[in-house]
């Protein structure tokens, strides 16, 4: 399906687009920035029954695979769409969407490899994205007040359409601190401001780095030691090697981090172009979704089969993710994962062989 089709179809949904079909867009909205875990799969599966009849691209998938969404009573019975379908349509829901709104869209892109299609996201309500990722990251490590953030991005600052740059930026200004702010190349200086801040602050520290920039920065000369004395700087990698460096696991990577900066842990973000919701890592690379967020891992083979919550094999990881509101909110990832020791937490363990090398992936099998 092209591009233009898509478009066409959307236009066609439109010409019977409501005021009731709005209203109920709101209402899920409401409901998606206050859920908490009791009322997560009945959210999901009216969002899912929303997005089955507003979607089109998702709709036509359900079609091909004979689904009936009325007849879908439990989330792990929900289809998951391909996540390279982000490539090759506009995945949108139609309530809210016109030929001046995907114009005036934020188009998140993937980062791919040269020549390589790559995926587009498109952000059409802001402050519900905001609000969502504040939420997740506040609820995980506290006010964003008592931060400044250090962003150390340089392959995701050179593009202008990065999601996690978007995110952080917002960050960044919500912590209220002029000491906040990204570094592009010049780690010499991002070294030195550390130091003046744990000098003269008694603020937390968030140092957020994409994983090949922080392992260049500590294998350069610097002593960075000091940094992890202090215990007020939390280390945060968000995966990618953009390729620059050979791919690592990410236990590797923690360790080598964690000897030159003097930290007993390294924080790591799970989160892709395709979600607005994110996990966090506080250690052992064990993985907590937010709120708005769930894991379900799918069996490698056959990918309508979805692993029950206490099995202990690799499985292909599935998001279902309610802040996709206005895309599509259930993604089958290229991710491989394992469940975690305690319920809702999961595991990285790579990627599908066949798969892109994508930014928000940090190990290949």
């Amino acid at each position: 399906m092209t591009h233009f089709n898509v478009f066409f179809r959307l236009q066609s949904f439109l010409t019977n687009f409501s005021t009731e079909s709005a209203s109920h867009r709101e209402e899920l909205r409401q409901r998606i920035l206050a859920v908490d875990a009791e009322q997560f799969d009945s959210l999901a599966l009216t969002i899912f029954r929303y997005q089955a009849t507003q979607n089109p691209t998702y709709q036509a998938y359900l079609h091909a695979l004979g689904v009936e969404p009325a007849h879908i009573q439990r989330l792990d019975k929900v289809p998951f769409m391909p996540i390279g379908f982000f490539k090759q349509h506009q995945i949108v829901s139609a309530s809210n969407v016109t030929k001046e709104a995907i114009d005036g869209a934020v188009c998140f892109a993937s980062s791919g490899t040269t020549g390589a299609y790559t995926s587009c996201h498109y952000l059409f309500d802001a402050s519900l994205y905001k609000a969502i990722s504040q939420r997740i990251f506040e609820e995980t490590y506290g006010p964003l007040t008592d931060f400044h953030i250090l962003a150390l991005l340089p392959s995701y600052l050179e593009r202008n359409n990065s999601s996690l740059v978007y995110m952080v930026q917002e960050f960044v200004a919500q912590t209220g601190s002029a000491d906040s702010g990204f570094y592009l190349h010049n780690t010499t200086e991002l070294a030195q401001h550390i130091k003046y801040l744990l000098a003269t602050s008694t603020r937390k520290i968030l140092l957020i780095g994409v994983t090949f920039a922080l392992l260049d920065w500590v294998e350069s000369p610097t002593d960075l030691s000091f940094i992890g004395q202090s215990k007020r700087v939390i280390v945060m990698e968000t995966g990618g090697m953009k390729g620059r460096r050979r791919e690592m696991i990410r236990e590797e990577v923690h360790q080598i981090l964690g000897e030159k900066l003097s930290v007993d842990t390294v924080h790591s973000e799970y989160g892709m172009t395709e979600l607005l919701s994110q996990g966090y890592s506080t250690g052992d690379g064990i993985f907590y979704p937010g709120a708005t967020m769930r894991i379900l891992l799918r069996d490698i083979n056959d990918p309508f089969t979805i692993f029950p919550v206490d099995y202990t094999r690799t499985g292909g990881i599935n998001v279902v993710d309610l802040a996709n509101l206005d895309s599509c909110s259930f993604i089958e990832t290229s991710d491989l994962g394992q469940y975690g020791p305690t319920p809702g937490s999961f595991k990285v363990m790579g990627r599908f062989d066949n798969s892109d090398v994508r930014g928000c992936n940090l190990m290949v099998i």
